[in-house]
C-alpha cells in the first residue's frame, strides 16, 4: 500500500501573460506518465503513492514547466505521510 499522499497545485510564469493551462496539460501529462495513481481537481492534483517516488515527480513536472518555456514555478505541496498506509480511497469514501 502507497505511504503517502500529495497534492500539487503548478503556478508557471509563462511569457507575455500567456495561457497558462497548456502548462498544467503538461504537468498533468507527466504524472499520468508516472504510473501512480491520481485524481486532477479544480485546483490541484492529488497523487497517491510512495514519497520516495512522488518528490522525484514533482521534481519533474517542475522541470518541464522550465523546459516548456516558463521562466520559473511555483509548486504549493501538501504531503500526508503515513508509513502505515494511505489512499485517497481511506479519506473520501464517506462523501461517496
Amino acid at each position: 500500500m502507497a505511504n503517502s499522499l500529495v497534492s500539487i497545485q503548478i503556478l508557471p510564469k509563462a511569457k507575455n501573460g500567456e495561457d497558462v493551462i497548456p502548462y498544467v496539460d503538461q504537468a498533468i501529462s507527466v504524472i499520468h506518465a508516472s504510473g501512480l495513481n491520481y485524481e486532477v481537481h479544480p485546483l490541484e492534483t492529488t497523487v497517491e503513492g510512495d514519497l520516495s517516488e512522488i518528490l522525484p515527480l514533482i521534481e519533474k513536472v517542475n522541470e518541464e514547466m522550465v523546459e516548456k518555456g516558463a521562466s520559473n514555478v511555483i509548486s504549493q505541496i501538501k504531503v500526508l505521510y503515513q508509513p502505515s498506509g494511505a489512499s485517497m480511497d481511506s479519506l473520501t469514501e464517506k462523501y461517496r
